[in-house]
C-alpha cells in the first residue's frame, strides 16, 4: 500500500497527509498546548515538515502510517491519528510493534474525537493485518490521552524513560 486509505466515522475523515496540510499541521504542531505532554516545546515548521514526510514515508514502506484528521461536516482540520514504527531507543523495545498516537488541535479538545479517530484507526489495522499487538507511549502527566487509550482496550505494561522523559508504555 502506498497510500493512506480514507477512513469514515459518523463525524470524521481520517485521510491521507498532502503538501497543502502543512498550514493546518504547524499550526497546531507549534502549539504548546498540543505539545506540552509530546515534546514538551512547540515544533518548527521544518520539523511539522520533516514529520508529514515521515508520516507518508510509513505508508509506503510500512502499509500503515498516520492520518489527517478533518471533521465530515465542516472538512475543517483537527488533528491526527495513526499508527508508526518509530524505532525509538527505549527499554523495552517496541521494535516490530506499530505504535498508535493521536494529536488533536486546541479547538477539538473534549468533543471525544480523539477516541473516536483511535477506534475507526484500530478498527482499520484490524481489518487490514488481523489481530495485532499495538502499543502507545504517554506521559504520565497526559491524563486525557491516557483515558482515550483506555477506552481503546490498552492497559499499563510498563514505565520508562524516553528522551529523559517519564512515560508509561501501554499495549493493546
Amino acid at each position: 500500500m502506498s497510500e493512506a486509505p480514507i477512513v469514515e466515522t459518523e463525524r470524521l475523515l481520517l485521510c491521507g497527509h498532502r503538501r497543502d496540510d502543512l498550514d493546518d499541521c504547524t499550526a497546531m504542531w507549534g502549539d504548546p498546548e498540543v505539545t506540552r505532554h509530546i515534546s514538551g516545546r512547540p515544533f518548527s515548521r521544518e520539523d511539522v515538515w520533516i514529520k508529514l514526510l515521515r508520516h507518508v514515508g510509513h505508508w509506503s514502506l510500512m502499509g500503515y502510517g498516520f492520518w489527517v484528521i478533518r471533521e465530515k461536516a465542516s472538512g475543517r482540520f483537527i488533528g491526527e491519528a495513526g499508527f508508526a514504527e518509530f524505532k525509538r531507543d527505549l527499554v523495552p523495545s517496541l521494535e516490530g510493534t506499530p505504535e498508535i498516537g493521536w494529536a488533536l488541535a486546541p479547538s477539538a479538545h473534549g468533543k471525544g474525537f480523539a477516541t473516536e479517530a483511535a477506534r475507526a484507526a484500530l478498527a482499520w489495522l484490524e481489518t487490514r493485518f488481523g489481530s495485532v499487538r499495538t502499543a502507545c507511549l504517554i506521559a504520565p502527566t497526559n491524563l486525557r490521552s491516557i483515558r482515550v487509550a483506555q477506552k481503546c482496550g490498552y492497559t499499563e505494561s510498563s514505565r520508562t524513560t524516553y528522551k529523559d522523559q517519564a512515560t508509561i508504555v501501554l499495549h493493546r
